[in-house]
């Protein structure tokens, strides 16, 4: 993983949460990190890891304040540890 994806996993846990993540490099760092990732017709992305699914919505350049929660818990829920796994 380069700086870039880890500087940017560790922003997902940082306090304020950031409101300028930008959707495309919140997908490439998923692939990154080996997550499947379908376009579905409604414009969402369906992200899958580790048997959990995060649905994000696609048509806006950055990600809201909702979605970079669930995206949190996502990364959360699929065992990823920042800090433990990929330090900056």
């Amino acid at each position: 993983m380069n700086h870039r994806h880890r500087k940017l996993l560790h922003a997902l846990f940082s306090h304020p949460l950031p409101t300028n993540l930008d959707r495309h490099d919140v997908e490439t760092l998923m692939a990154e990190i080996g997550a499947t990732i379908d376009r579905t017709s409604h414009s969402r992305l369906m992200i899958k890891h580790a048997g959990h699914t995060v649905s994000l919505h696609a048509t806006e350049r950055d990600l809201s304040k909702d979605e970079v929660v669930h995206l949190k818990k996502f990364v959360e829920a699929c065992g990823i540890n920042p800090a433990r796994d990929y330090p900056v």
